[in-house]
């Protein structure tokens, strides 16, 4: 199996490092990141700005992969388009240092970068990590390659596409596995009012994640719970039960 891994960490990120050493257990892995922390680009591309490619080492002095200056969507198409000799069988991305859960998926470097290789019908999993004081990215990263191999072994079609959350070890053990929708709400969004200096205001955003959320369970619940959590994506948008009904209004002038 050849695997593309990537990530909006950054191409230099111990989360990408520590799953790339896991993901080596289950074929060649080639490696195409951004070459600076990306977080919270969604599925930006470049159109006005060359991409500019560095091939990079790893510790060993061995040939690691590229490095590019562009998005996580960027690096993705890039390595497919162009930098491999054939397109990959499998393309993860992560680990990202803090969850991807709930509505931030929409907001996500590394969601972003599984759904563009879900775009050329190459099965793409997204994987992440719970924000915490001290990341354990190794023992992250062999909870991800089993998570991983479980997918792999259930042969999902081509082009699947896979939300992978790992709760913080921290908090202890994980419990399991859950698969688990999408949360939907909006949770502790805000701005941090302050001045500069020189008496200017600004703001910065801030984010408390929820602890309680009524309801079925979602992504953010059973994370919250300690369960590894999985969610199937697509990104077809269509609201495909409502194309009769929009397509009867009465369209003339």
């Amino acid at each position: 199996m050849h695997i593309l891994l990537t990530n909006d960490d950054g191409v230099f990120a111990p989360g990408l490092r520590a799953l790339r050493k896991e993901l080596l257990k289950l074929g060649e892995v080639t490696v195409a990141a951004p070459a600076l922390e990306q977080s919270g680009v969604a599925h930006t591309i470049t159109l006005l700005n060359p991409l500019v490619v560095k091939q990079v080492d790893d510790d060993d002095g061995k040939t690691l992969g590229w490095s590019i200056e562009g998005s996580p969507a960027d690096s993705v198409k890039l390595a497919i388009c162009e930098l491999m000799r054939r397109p990959p069988d499998l393309i993860v991305s992560g680990i990202n240092s803090g969850a991807n859960a709930g509505i931030n998926v929409l907001y996500s470097g590394t969601v972003a970068a599984a759904i563009e290789g879900a775009f050329f019908k190459i099965t793409s999993i997204a994987v992440s990590l719970e924000l915490s004081e001290h990341f354990d990215f190794p023992t992250a990263a062999k909870q991800a390659r089993k998570v991983i191999e479980k997918i792999l072994a259930n042969k999902p079609a081509n082009g699947s596409l896979f939300n992978v959350n790992l709760p913080a070890h921290a908090r202890g053990e994980a419990k399991g596995v859950r698969v688990v929708p999408m949360d939907l709400g909006r949770h502790g969004e805000g701005f941090e009012r302050r001045q500069d200096p020189r008496g200017r205001t600004y703001y910065w955003m801030t984010y408390t994640p929820p602890r309680e959320i009524p309801g079925p369970e979602t992504d953010l619940t059973a994370l919250g719970d300690g369960y590894i959590t999985v969610t199937p994506l697509h990104f077809d948008m269509t609201r495909h039960e409502r194309l009769e009904e929009v397509g009867g209004w009465d369209w003339k002038d």
